[in-house]
């Protein structure tokens, strides 16, 4: 689904540089793929990166499969030659997002929320997708009711069915039980890990929760972060766990 080769990442701010290096990072229709490490890793750097909303310093290989059939796009010669509208484009048809505390538009009922990917996208989601997904993930009874009343676990539940509503190939979610409890924080990674499992999308969770994540992934990566010299800081990710069949 995602294949990034040589991937390097530059920020500055005042003297200091922060370089996030990317040897390589795959990610397959069906799997979940975990990205763990503390804050200031890069993690976010990464996650952005493939979002397509932050573009690399230097890129070797960025490919993104686009359907069943093969067809594979590649992302770093969009971002060579500025193709924003392409870009655009793929985030609106093959994304889906779920931010670390729902990111629900408060003005919008729940229902509303999960159909505005496909209202985006240009092709509605049918009402029988959105009730199956609901009540999979056990907010059907809240459809009709508007972000504010919900549980903080509820709002993490609806922005899972949003991000899967429009049937996207490739769901990022930004530690996705950052404001939950441990139960419920379980609860939302085995529910996504089925999701990924029988929609056949593929997954990348970024958290910091080794222990949460660990058990529920065959594919994870970290990073190892070093002090260059006092104005550099490099941080390189690798793999850190892999399946063997």
């Amino acid at each position: 689904m995602v294949r990034l080769e040589d991937i390097v990442k530059r920020r500055s701010q005042s003297e200091s540089v922060f370089e996030l290096q990317v040897p390589s990072f795959a990610v397959h229709p069906g799997q979940m793929v975990a990205v763990i490490g503390e804050s200031g890793c890069g993690k976010s750097t990464l996650l952005d990166m493939i979002a397509l909303v932050m573009e690399p310093t230097e890129v070797a290989r960025f490919e993104i499969s686009t359907g069943n059939t093969g067809g594979v796009c590649d992302v770093a010669a969009l971002w060579a030659r500025g193709d924003e509208g392409a870009l655009s484009a793929l985030r609106r048809d093959f994304f889906g997002y779920v931010l670390q505390t729902g990111g629900l538009l408060p003005f919008l009922s729940v229902r509303q929320n999960i159909c505005l990917p496909g209202r985006i996208k240009g092709h509605p989601i049918l009402p029988g997708r959105v009730g199956t997904l609901a009540k999979r993930l056990g907010v059907a009874g809240c459809l009709d009711r508007m972000p504010e009343s919900l549980s903080i676990g509820q709002r993490q539940r609806v922005a899972i069915v949003r991000a899967l509503a429009h049937q996207p190939r490739l769901v990022l979610a930004d530690e996705p039980t950052a404001a939950v409890d441990k139960a419920r924080a379980r609860a939302i990674m085995d529910d996504m890990q089925r999701l990924a499992e029988d929609e056949s999308v593929a997954v990348v969770v970024v958290t910091h929760d080794v222990d949460l994540i660990m058990d529920r992934v065959e594919v994870a990566y970290t990073f190892d972060t070093i002090e260059v010299s006092e104005q550099l800081t490099r941080s390189t990710c690798r793999l850190v766990k892999e399946h063997s069949p």
